[in-house]
């Protein structure tokens, strides 16, 4: 099967903190991607805007290294040049009035205007005043907001406010880059375009949920940022919260972006308040390949967690009875991102013989390598009678569909092309980010009324033992991290 390129129209798309490292990861080498697959019209304009002064050859030699260097793959000079004259380059002064006019007289009419905040959120404001004040942006333009997305409901409140200040809900795309990964939305596909899944989504048959988010790295250069964060704030709050709303959701009426975020946000408001034996904080001791978490970030007496487990319940006739495992962690065994759905077993095996059914299973992988499987009951080959052995039932879409996943789309190249689209499905709104923080906040305000340490763990495992017993005292595991 070859997948189908549809073009966007024409746009001019502005790259605020377009020198920072996001830019030049993810955001220039993920249009470069798309410009080459033909989705991206070579009449569009990526203006970088940034307080570094330098012109825009020096902007283009910059972003010719970072497509080397993050594409991964020997590149048409001829293509690479083309993409490189659509760049522009405009040095400006976030909170002053130094390259605002230049910036404005680089928009054309007629084209689609966007604009991609890739900055410290303290600065979103005055450059979404300053877009207004200067008849850059008008009700058509639409604005693209990393996280994080405030530190708490109060300042999620603030900013929600500061930037509705100057643009519509259906302006703002706020972006969470797990949204836009080919196995999230492969997820809706295969629950709502099959009528083989969606009979058996509920407490009935679904014993628990698994969401694990794991990483071999510790908190590197991030420490300072991380240190005020934490993992429920860095991962919990947003990613897994979007992972567990798309597992737990009801089938909107619609794949309509309001439609599909008003089921996210009952989710959301029908979790249950946390009991405290409910959730295992830790930290990373140092060990033979670095040092321990409180060296990263340089404060021996921090209190912030490296990672968390939680038991999460949700309040409905469809997941009364059903938990919702969540864990995410730094310097654990192995990278990977997965959800486990675990079925009940069977009520009553007639296999006297030959073992005892095990649940089936439903493993969605997101990273390193995005595809899923299911975990069935089969006659084990040979003689001997009926013997029952458990394998796995490959659904590889990259098989299926006959690539290699070497051109899957970015998840950035997506939800960028998503933006130019108007297309809000795959972002957050603005009443979801803060009922997120609702519930995450009084976790946080009763881990900082108490004075019990985060749980230390040993680099390379798969947490603290606490994070163990939290299954085990249901009588259930944790999947094994591994890559």
């Amino acid at each position: 099967m070859v997948s189908r390129t549809i073009p966007v129209e024409d746009f001019d798309l502005v790259i605020f903190g377009a020198t920072g490292d996001l830019a030049r990861r993810k955001i220039v080498p993920g249009l470069y991607r798309r410009f080459v697959a033909g989705q991206m019209p070579a009449s569009a304009q990526i203006i970088g805007a940034a307080r570094t002064r330098q012109d825009e050859s020096a902007f283009r030699a910059d972003m010719r290294g970072a497509i080397a260097e993050f594409v991964g793959r020997d590149e048409d000079e001829a293509q690479l040049d083309a993409f490189l004259a659509t760049l522009r380059y405009v040095p400006i002064d976030a909170r002053g009035t130094d390259g605002w006019p230049e910036l404005s007289a680089h928009m054309r009419p007629g084209v689609v205007h966007a604009f991609y905040f890739s900055v410290a959120p303290s600065l979103f404001g005055d450059i979404a005043e300053r877009l207004a004040s200067h008849g850059i942006a008008d009700a058509d333009s639409r604005i693209v907001v990393e996280k994080p997305f405030g530190r708490d409901l109060v300042t999620a409140r603030a900013l929600n406010a500061t930037l509705a200040q100057h643009f519509a809900e259906n302006q703002i795309y706020r972006i969470d880059h797990y949204l836009g990964k080919e196995t999230v939305q492969n997820l809706m596909a295969v629950r709502f375009a099959n009528i083989l899944f969606e009979p058996l989504w509920n407490a009935q048959y679904v014993d628990h949920v698994q969401i694990t988010v794991a990483e071999t790295v510790g908190v590197g250069g991030r420490g300072e940022y991380y240190d005020h964060s934490g993992a429920i704030r860095d991962m919990v709050q947003n990613h897994m919260m979007q992972l567990l709303c798309l597992i737990a959701m009801e089938p909107p009426y619609h794949f309509d972006p309001d439609a599909v975020r008003d089921e996210k946000l009952k989710v959301i408001r029908a979790l249950e308040p946390l009991d405290a034996d409910d959730i295992v904080r830790g930290q990373y001791q140092d060990g033979p390949d670095g040092p321990g978490y409180l060296q990263d970030v340089e404060n021996p007496l921090s209190r912030t967690e490296s990672f968390v487990a939680l038991k999460a319940h949700i309040a409905n006739w469809r997941w009364t009875g059903t938990p919702f495992y969540l864990r995410t962690g730094k310097r654990l065994r192995a990278r990977t991102s997965e959800i486990v759905i675990t079925f009940r077993e069977p009520p009553h095996s007639i296999f006297d013989d030959g073992g005892t059914p095990k649940a089936n299973q439903m493993v969605i992988k997101l990273q390193p390598n995005e595809g899923m499987n299911m975990t069935v009951m089969i006659k084990e080959p040979g003689p001997g009678g009926m013997r029952l052995v458990q394998v796995p039932l490959d659904m590889s879409f990259a098989d299926a569909l006959g690539s290699n996943g070497t051109d899957m789309p970015d998840a950035y190249e997506r939800l960028i092309m998503d933006v130019i689209r108007g297309n809000q499905t795959l972002f957050m709104r603005g009443d979801e980010l803060e009922a997120a923080w609702a519930w995450t906040d009084p976790i946080i305000a009763a881990w900082d009324a108490g004075t019990r340490l985060p749980e230390p763990y040993d680099p390379g495992s798969s947490g603290p033992e606490e994070a163990l017993r939290l299954l085990h005292r249901d009588n259930r595991r944790w999947r094994e991290i591994r890559a």
